[in-house]
């Protein structure tokens, strides 16, 4: 017999007996069960931290509608957030709080970006050693009307020199402005447009020596509107000889008959 035969055979004989083996088993009453085992998914306990319902933004007050109680993953909860554990009573106790900084939709409420309701609004929103100082502005002097608050601005002295000269220098830089003020102002189209009159910037006790002396010797104030990636900069500078009582000659730029000149030319003026 050929080895193929005998290889077909050896099959047909196994399949025979596998066969019966099922038919035996089904005519017993034996069934096979498949079981298929769920994966378990274990839930993160969690825990209910106090998040603000709707955007709120700087100088606005809390109230109990704008806030809620979310779940929260108990390892996603660091300290400063409130819970309902630490400060079970919070959306009572902080009815009325003043929001130092602008506080998002669904964002965890932490201490240190609101302040107690019997604060003064301005001063709740000052950063401890800061102080908050106002200066006039215009259209013209504003960025043309830009400027808001929470942005970072330059303040630009423009003064005459002894020889009828316009000397420029920045005397303050990338300080924050913490509020303008607005009043409305009727267009000639019948229109009405909000104008900034003052702006109140968040000063350091020597920026705010730099400023006073500088509102008493400049024509006039510029405030330079800041890009927003320049507010991790530092906002500390100041031009120092004013601090001093100097006379005024500092490295700056003259603007005469439409030329900029250098510094030493200042002096010599």
């Amino acid at each position: 017999m050929r080895p193929a035969r005998i290889i077909i055979l050896a099959v047909a004989v196994v399949s025979a007996g596998i066969a019966g083996l099922l038919a035996l088993q089904v005519a017993r009453g034996g069934r096979t069960a498949i079981v298929k085992g769920d994966p378990v998914i274990e839930r993160e306990p969690t825990i209910n931290v106090l998040v603000a319902r709707e955007s709120l933004p700087v100088g606005s007050r809390l109230k109990p509608d704008s806030l809620t109680w979310a779940a929260w993953p108990q390892g996603g909860v660091v300290e400063g957030f409130i819970t309902d554990q630490n400060r079970p009573d919070a959306m009572e106790s902080l009815d009325g709080a003043i929001a130092r900084m602008p506080i998002f939709n669904g964002e965890p409420i932490r201490q240190e970006k609101i302040a107690d309701a019997s604060n003064r609004i301005m001063s709740s929103l000052l950063p401890a050693g800061k102080r908050a100082v106002a200066t006039e502005i215009s259209v013209a002097t504003g960025a043309g009307g830009f400027i808001l608050p929470n942005d970072r601005v330059d303040v630009i002295m423009v003064r005459k020199s002894d020889g009828g000269s316009f000397l420029t220098e920045t005397v303050l830089s990338n300080v924050r402005v913490l509020a303008i003020d607005q009043q409305i102002q009727e267009n000639p189209d019948g229109s009405k447009s909000a104008i900034g009159t003052t702006a109140t910037l968040e000063l350091t006790p020597d920026q705010t020596k730099v400023i006073t002396v500088a509102q008493q010797m400049a024509e006039r104030l510029q405030l330079a509107l800041r890009s927003v990636a320049d507010a991790q900069e530092s906002d500390t500078g100041a031009a120092e000889y004013l601090l001093s009582g100097g006379d005024g000659v500092p490295l700056v730029q003259v603007i005469k008959t439409g030329e900029i000149v250098n510094g030493a030319s200042a002096a010599k003026q």
